[in-house]
Formats: structure tokens, C-alpha cells, sequence
């Protein structure tokens, strides 16, 4: 390109904004315009971050979407659920694109939004035509999109670890069980009595047992996958969902996601044809790593990376597979990911400012 993209971050100084500001000062083809954030306005944004200092002293401005619309090339939204849904408008996404790292655009049935976020939906207007932004899945919709709904943490890390069996119809839908842990920092910046050291450290805990928010996205998109070429099935609102049970914890550690996923094979499925599903789907992607049977992916492994690593192991004895998938939950999980979709989204190499290896120790 000849100009550099011209990006703003409204939310700048949460813990997924902080990581765009990051990943956006080294990419070579963007920079960033505008540090949004109402609590810090004026402040120098390298005084609310120390690591961005000589990076990123400009003082942060406030979160007007209109006015940033007027500037930028494309605005990430690191905000809390609704905040976009109640100020997007035709007039911005006719200015720029948007990719909002909220599940406010991510499901397709405003009725289910409504029930697991308990928020009115304020423009769904847009649900349509929003694209899911995993990119493994969905990159060709997502070069053409100017309304990016970028997935959670969670739900990248199972979605991804489980789609090409669910796709495949190599395991059964309705066995499929989903136990992951997550970082700290998944929680967010906001001062929390839960999530306080003496809280957290030497314990793990796990919660939204039932009733995690990231449940229907999860279903809804695996959903997609087992349904697929069933038009009377996707017609459904949701996209005729499967259902599953999804346990998260929360684990004494800065950054991470760990999914362990678990399902019934199908009859006839085993491990070299398991291995040949992930090959076949994931062999040429650039941020998923694969360990193959037996291979036993770790957080550390990903820290600070963009990567996805999945391995599986077959139980012969109970019929069952246990596919397991780590990321970064503020990289591949948010930030990365967000500036993954921004290349697609600009016709850039997907993995233009994204190809670092992970941080160790």
C-alpha cells in the first residue's frame, strides 16, 4: 500500500486495547490515530501503559466514533458489550470499516444476544451482514466485510480445536464436552474483588458453570460447520446450533487460554484419519500448529504469539477423542486475531506484522 492504514482504538487502554496499540506500532502498513479512551483523556497514553513509552506518548482522546470515523481507515472497538451496538450508524461504516472485539455483531439471533449478554441489541440492523472473523473459516467473507465481529477468547481457541471433526462428521455433536482455562487478564482491567492477587493465586476456580456468555457462540458456529450444504437447517435463526457443555476456570497466570475438548467418535473414525481431517483442514495456515497425535499443547508455548497450537489423543478404550488447543488470549484470542482480520479486510498478507515467535520464559 501506498499510505499507511490510518487505524483508531476506542477502548485503548483495556488489556486487549493496550495489546492493538502494540501490535499496530510495529506493523509496517498501519498506525494508529487515535487513543480512545474516557477515563484517561488528555493523559499520555505511554503514562497509562509504561511499556509503550518512546512508543506511544500521544495523549489519549475520548471515544467519539463519529468524529474517529472522520479520521481513520478502520476503528477497532475494544469496548464492553453494547457500546457499539449503541452508536453504530450507516454514516460510519460508510467512512470506514469496523472491527469490534465485543460479541456485540458475533451472533446472528438478537434473541439469544439479548438472553446470555441481558442487553436490548440497539442496531440489528447490522447483525446480517457482519462477519465472524475466524479467519481459518470464514477469510473470504471476511476480505469483503466492513462490520468485523472478531470472536472471544474461548471460543476461537474450541471452535478452531473442534471444527474440522465437527465439519467432518467424525464425531458425535451432542457428546462434545469443552473444559478450558483461562489467564487473568481474560477478565479485563477493571478492578475486580475476584480477580485480586490474594483471590486468585494458588487456587483455580471454575465459573459461569452452565451459563458462560461464550457458550451460544461456540454452539452457533460449530453449528455452522456439522449443518453445512443444509439449507432448511441454516435457514434456522442461529444457524440450527448444536449444544454442548462448556466449563471455563480461571487460573493463576497472566495470559492463556487451554481448551480440552472431549466427544464420542463416530463409527469407523481413528487416529490417522483424525490426523489426516486436521492436515487436510489446517496444514497450510500460517497460525495454526499442529502436534498430532499425542501432541500436548501448553500456554507457554504460545505466549505472546498469534499461534494456535492443537493436538489430540484417541481413547480406544472409551470411543472417545480429547482434542486440545492453547493460544494467547490477548493475541490469537483478541488483538492478533483483530489485526489478522484488518489484513484480510485491506488485501494485505494475512500474517503482515503477526509473525513473531512466542515469548519464553
Amino acid at each position: 500500500m501506498d499510505q499507511k492504514i490510518k487505524a483508531g482504538i476506542i477502548g485503548a487502554t483495556g488489556y486487549a486495547g493496550q495489546e492493538l496499540a502494540r501490535l499496530l506500532y510495529t506493523h509496517p502498513q498501519a498506525e494508529v490515530i487515535w487513543y480512545g479512551s474516557r477515563s484517561y483523556v488528555d493523559q499520555p497514553y505511554s503514562k497509562v501503559y509504561g511499556n509503550m513509552k518512546a512508543f506511544a506518548d500521544q495523549p489519549c482522546r475520548d471515544d467519539d466514533i463519529a468524529a474517529l470515523a472522520e479520521e481513520a481507515d478502520v476503528i477497532f472497538t475494544a469496548t464492553p458489550q453494547g457500546y457499539l451496538a449503541g452508536v453504530l450508524t450507516e454514516d460510519i461504516l460508510s467512512k470506514c470499516k469496523v472491527i469490534d472485539l465485543s460479541a456485540d455483531f458475533r451472533l446472528k439471533d438478537v434473541s439469544v444476544y439479548e438472553k446470555w449478554y441481558k442487553l436490548e441489541h440497539k442496531s440489528p440492523q447490522f447483525l446480517e451482514e457482519a462477519v465472524y472473523g475466524l479467519c481459518e473459516v470464514n477469510r473470504e467473507q471476511i476480505r469483503g466485510t466492513r462490520l468485523l465481529a472478531n470472536p472471544g477468547c474461548f471460543t476461537t481457541c474450541s471452535i478452531e480445536s473442534l471444527y474440522p471433526l465437527v465439519k467432518e462428521h467424525a464425531i458425535d455433536p451432542d457428546t462434545i464436552i469443552v473444559d478450558a482455562k483461562s489467564g487473568t487478564s481474560g477478565a479485563g482491567r477493571g478492578a475486580k474483588v475476584q480477580n485480586l492477587f490474594c483471590e486468585v493465586n494458588e487456587s483455580i476456580k471454575p465459573y459461569g458453570v452452565t451459563n458462560h456468555r461464550h457458550t451460544p457462540e461456540i454452539e452457533e458456529q460449530l453449528g455452522y460447520a456439522y449443518h453445512a450444504g443444509d439449507k432448511e437447517a441454516l435457514s434456522k435463526p442461529g444457524g440450527s446450533p448444536i449444544l454442548i457443555n462448556f466449563t471455563p476456570h480461571l487460573v493463576p497466570m497472566n495470559r492463556g487460554i487451554l481448551a480440552t475438548c472431549y466427544a464420542k467418535l463416530e463409527q469407523g473414525v481413528d487416529a490417522s484419519w483424525i490426523a489426516e481431517i486436521y492436515q487436510n483442514y489446517y496444514g497450510n495456515e500460517p497460525f495454526i500448529r499442529l502436534l498430532g497425535e499425542g501432541g500436548i499443547p501448553e500456554t507457554r508455548w504460545v505466549e505472546g504469539s498469534n499461534f494456535l497450537d492443537i493436538g489430540f489423543v484417541v481413547d480406544e478404550r472409551t470411543g472417545r477423542v480429547v482434542v486440545m488447543g492453547a493460544l494467547d488470549n490477548m493475541v490469537k484470542g483478541a488483538a492478533g486475531q483483530a489485526v489478522q482480520n484488518m489484513n484480510l479486510m485491506f488485501g494485505l498478507e494475512e500474517t503482515e506484522g503477526l509473525l513473531f515467535p512466542p515469548v519464553f520464559p
